[in-house]
């Protein structure tokens, strides 16, 4: 074999290899990102317990893209770096500064990952620290609803003078049939501001009434200006319109809702269009209003909420050290 078969023979090799590494590359950068996804819940015997835990900080270690944590329902998604697929060998860990930390041996698979917490032994209250009562609680909020008030009505009268028997002969404004001249009139009303029209009627009430009709029945503004046309192609003829006057108004109604407990937790649920939420309970028999702002702080208990603007929103609270449910 000469020296340029060698040479020739080296390159293909070469550009072989440089092939099938590229290809490699290509196929590694298609494949998708694996993501294991699951729930924490507390640890108990008696599942109406297992109350979901927020703000559990979720590692794979050097595996994952980044940590991650659980959303007020206890739910997470993990982004697992590419080299991981599925059936390799996963250590999880599980950590919330009121739990014990947990860690799981896994394998990276086709299934969701439920794991339980235990509450740290601090939830136990000494038998020294006096305890709080959390009797009879319940939920206070308002909706927004539009109402009408009937403010009034309004009634006018107005005539449409025409001689009867005249043919139209191609004049713009005839009969239906196009038979007769006709005179067109009308009248126009306004509610004033803020308010608007309904139960518009029109009618003529005197004169050659069979020969008269109503074109047009309109409103515009929303509602504040009520027009109204008619057409007359016999004699004079007289029309009323009438109509009810309604002002619309936002009124807050208040809706009252019991929560229910299971263990240490409380829950509750509230319409999306719930608003000026606030808890009311009575602490060792006191009654006491409390506010449940955006940042959901409570002196006496820990709250969490999620949801979304078409199923209303979910809140879960438990009791800080030094206060009970009853």
């Amino acid at each position: 074999m000469t020296r340029a078969h060698k040479i020739e023979l080296w390159s293909a090799l070469l550009v072989a290899i440089l092939v099938a590494a590229g290809l490699l590359l290509l196929r590694w950068q298609k494949q998708k990102t694996i993501s294991i996804q699951g729930a924490v819940l507390i640890q108990d015997v008696d599942p109406r317990r297992q109350q979901p835990i927020a703000g559990v900080t979720v590692s794979a270690g050097k595996l994952s893209v980044a940590d991650v944590k659980t959303d007020s329902s206890g739910y997470f998604v993990l982004h697992l770096l590419k080299p991981i697929r599925r059936g390799n060998a996963i250590v999880l860990d599980f950590h919330h500064s009121q739990y014990h930390p947990l860690t799981v041996h896994e394998f990276v698979g086709n299934k969701l990952y439920i794991e339980h917490m235990l509450p740290l032994s601090a939830k136990v209250v000494s038998s020294n620290q006096p305890q709080t009562k959390i009797t009879n609680v319940r939920i206070r909020y308002t909706i927004n609803s539009l109402t009408e008030l009937n403010v009034g009505s309004a009634a006018k009268t107005f005539e449409i003078e025409n001689k009867g028997g005249t043919p139209c002969q191609g004049l713009r404004v005839c009969s239906p049939d196009g038979r007769w001249k006709a005179t067109i009139g009308g009248v126009t009303l306004d509610a004033g501001a803020g308010n608007q029209f309904r139960n518009v009627r029109a009618f003529c009430i005197a004169g050659p009434c069979p020969f008269t009709r109503i074109d047009s029945n309109r409103t515009s503004q929303g509602g504040q200006i009520l027009t109204v046309s008619a057409r007359d192609w016999s004699d004079t003829a007289t029309f009323l319109l009438e109509a009810e006057v309604f002002r619309p108004m936002i009124s807050q109604m208040e809706h009252f809702s019991y929560p229910v407990t299971f263990g240490d937790g409380l829950s509750f649920t509230l319409p999306a269009s719930a608003e000026s939420v606030s808890i009311e309970a009575e602490l060792d028999g006191q009654p006491i209003i409390f506010p449940l702002g955006p940042a959901l702080n409570l002196s006496w208990a820990s709250c969490d909420a999620g949801g979304n603007s078409e199923r209303g929103r979910i809140y879960r609270c438990t009791p800080k050290p030094g206060y009970d449910f009853q």
